[in-house]
């Protein structure tokens, strides 16, 4: 397969689902539900822009409330397809116990940042809803990032962020605690950072009018390539990370990922064929590359 540099080269954009034991049922299909209404053409049914695939370690997977949702791949096939993903989705529920096994999807979420590291010509997001930050805090990916958790599990949440410092003698974590979601690694194909609306800081959370931005690699009009350098200098090689609140903020962390991905447009008809309001989470400072 030829190298892939960007969704808008090679689509669709595809993600992948990790599915641990006693997942959140709605961490999923909320998610699940925006990426695969997305579409580049509101009138065009056949463009739709995400393809879905779930892994998990059994053919069935049982979630906390109870349902089973059929995987598609198990963790070994999701390892060696693992760099054809542009989004990696890792869900809440049952953190404690994973944590507790040392259990997928911590090893896969780890493989999945270095794969970045090591080839930053590449764009890839991890977004993890809800409780499921928690294993991006154990595997020390949010250090020096910003990011939220459930309300409900924020002291969990900055344990273990504390102790990924003490462990592997990293940076400390910023921990946004009414964050819809946080997003770092954002890229800007334009503007400076003093004008540019989108670039969206903490302290601007509730003065700024939006923080969607088309990413580099859905800006289809783009008049200058990326510096491949300096996204290499950024953390994890430039991997965007975002983490989200509970699961009805997972919804809104989805409509963010169509937003940066295909385009704003494309998320706001996604919230009006959903009938919500898509509530924005912050982005820390951004780098324009």
């Amino acid at each position: 397969m030829a190298s892939k540099t960007s969704a808008v080269a090679d689509e669709p954009i595809e993600v992948l689902f990790a599915l641990h034991p006693k997942f959140n049922l709605l961490d999923f299909a909320g998610p699940l539900e925006v990426l695969t209404t997305a579409q580049h053409d509101a009138q065009d049914p056949t463009s739709k822009a995400f393809e879905i695939t779930i892994a998990a370690g059994e053919p069935k997977v049982l979630s906390e409330q109870g349902v089973i949702i059929g995987s598609q791949c198990s963790w070994k096939e999701a390892y060696e397809r693992l760099n054809d993903f542009d989004v990696l989705v890792v869900l809440g529920g049952n953190t404690e116990e994973i944590i507790k096994e040392k259990a997928e999807p911590l090893s896969l979420i780890t493989a999945y940042s270095e794969l970045q590291k090591g080839d930053p010509t590449r764009e890839r997001t991890l977004l993890s809803i809800c409780t499921g930050s928690h294993f991006l805090a154990k595997q020390g990916i949010l250090s020096g990032l910003s990011a939220t958790t459930h309300p409900d599990y924020i002291t969990t949440f900055e344990i273990l962020c504390s102790q990924a410092v003490i462990r592997e003698g990293c940076e400390h974590t910023d921990v946004i605690e009414d964050a819809r979601y946080v997003v770092n690694n954002l890229r800007f194909e334009l503007g400076d950072e003093d004008e540019n609306p989108y670039i969206r800081r903490k302290s601007d959370a509730d003065r700024r009018p939006s923080n969607a931005r088309k990413g580099s690699m859905s800006f289809k009009g783009a008049s200058r390539r990326e510096s491949i350098a300096r996204r290499a200098a950024m953390r994890l090689g430039g991997l965007r990370v975002i983490t989200s609140g509970g699961v009805a903020a997972g919804i809104d962390a989805a409509l963010y990922v169509v937003s940066i991905l295909v385009d704003e447009q494309a998320a706001n008809e996604v919230a009006r064929l959903m009938q919500l309001t898509w509530t924005k989470g912050v982005v820390v400072d951004g780098l324009d590359v």
